[in-house]
C-alpha cells in the first residue's frame, strides 16, 4: 500500500519548504515519493519549484480551486493517474492550499475505487506561531479555519519560532498543547523535520489499524471501508443514515441497489445524493467521522431474499 500525508496549514506557512525536506529525504532512504498540488489560481508556482528541484518526482496538480470544493472526482482522478502512471510509489505526499479546511481536503482523499491501495497515515499540519500569536486580528471567518487546521492535525510542525521571542514562543507553545494534548508538535525554523520522526510519531496514533478501519487516539478523524456483498434496500439504509450521529461527517461509494450496476452514493451533513454508474464499480462505502469504530450497517438494511 501506498502512505499518504496530507500536507497542511495557512498561507505561508511553510508547507512547500516542509514537502521539499519530505521528498528528498524519501528519496534518500530509497523510497519513491510523488506529489498531489492543490492551488487556488491557474499556475503552480510551488509546483515549478518542485519540479525545479526534484524534477524525478511525479506531480500532479489541482488548480483553480480548492481541494475539498473543487469535486472529488477531479481529486479521485489525479490520484488514479498518479498510480496508474507510477506503479512504483511508496509514498504520497498532498500538499492542500492554505485556505482549505483539513477533514474536507482530507474527504477528497478516500475514495472506494482505491481504499484497498492508499494508507492514510495523517494530517501533518505546518503552524507559523507568529500568526498563531497574531491570529487574534484575523478576520473571524480566516481565525475559525486557521483553528480548524490546528485543531485537526495528527503532527504539528511549529515554525518560525525564529521570528518570536522565547517567552512568546513559550507562551504559544503552551496554547497549542492546551488545545492538541497529546498530539505531536515539534518547534522548529524553516521546516527543519526529519521523515522519519513523523513516522515514528504516528506510528499507533493515525496508523492504527483495528478491522478495516484506521482510527487514532487522541485524533479527531477515522475512517472505515464497509464492504457490501447484497443488494441494499434504499428505503431502508436511508432510514438508517437517519438515525446516525453528528460526528459520522461523510459517506461515499458505490452501493448496488439490485440493478446490474451499483449506484454512486454520497451522503454529507444530514443529506444523500445516489447517481446511477454507468461502469461496474467495487460495492463498499467509505466512512469518515469521529468515533466510528463500531458503526456496521444493521443487517435490516439489506435487500431480502425473494
Amino acid at each position: 500500500m501506498v502512505d499518504v500525508y496530507l500536507v497542511s496549514g495557512f498561507l505561508g506557512s511553510g508547507k512547500t519548504t516542509l514537502l521539499l525536506r519530505f521528498l528528498h529525504q524519501v528519496k534518500e532512504s530509497g523510497r519513491k515519493p510523488a506529489v498531489l498540488m492543490n492551488e487556488f489560481g491557474e499556475m503552480n508556482i510551488d509546483g515549478d519549484k518542485i519540479a525545479t528541484e526534484e524534477g524525478d518526482v511525479p506531480i500532479r496538480e489541482i488548480l483553480n480551486g480548492c481541494i475539498c470544493c473543487t469535486g472529488s472526482e477531479n481529486t479521485e482522478a489525479q490520484i488514479q493517474t498518479l498510480l496508474a502512471e507510477n506503479d512504483d510509489i511508496d509514498v504520497l505526499f498532498i500538499e492542500t492550499t492554505g485556505a482549505a479546511h483539513p477533514v474536507e481536503a482530507l474527504d477528497a482523499v478516500y475514495s472506494p475505487l482505491f481504499a484497498n491501495e492508499l494508507r492514510v497515515k495523517g494530517i501533518v499540519t505546518v503552524l507559523d506561531l507568529k500568526r498563531w500569536q497574531e491570529k487574534m486580528s484575523m478576520s473571524p471567518q480566516m481565525r475559525a479555519l486557521f483553528i480548524e487546521q490546528v485543531r485537526h492535525a495528527h503532527y504539528i510542525v511549529a515554525n518560525k519560532s525564529d521570528l518570536l521571542t522565547d517567552g512568546e514562543v513559550a507562551e504559544a507553545m503552551m496554547s497549542i498543547q492546551m488545545m492538541k494534548e497529546g498530539t505531536p508538535i515539534l518547534q522548529t525554523t524553516n521546516a527543519e523535520v526529519n521523515i522519519r520522526d513523523v513516522e515514528r510519531a504516528l506510528v499507533g496514533e493515525a496508523d492504527k489499524i483495528e478491522g478495516d478501519f484506521h482510527e487514532a487516539h487522541h485524533l479527531p478523524l477515522a475512517s472505515k471501508v464497509i464492504e457490501l456483498e447484497r443488494p441494499i434496500h434504499r428505503e431502508r439504509f436511508e432510514q438508517w443514515l437517519r438515525t446516525l450521529p453528528d460526528t459520522v461527517y461523510r459517506m461515499k461509494g458505490y452501493v448496488p441497489l439490485g440493478t446490474s450496476k451499483p449506484y454512486s452514493f454520497q451522503y454529507a451533513y444530514g443529506m444523500t445524493q445516489w447517481l446511477p454508474e454507468l461502469v461496474t464499480m467495487p460495492a463498499r462505502l467509505v466512512v469518515i467521522g469521529e468515533g466510528i469504530a463500531s458503526l456496521e450497517l444493521p443487517e435490516s438494511v439489506y435487500e431480502t431474499d425473494g
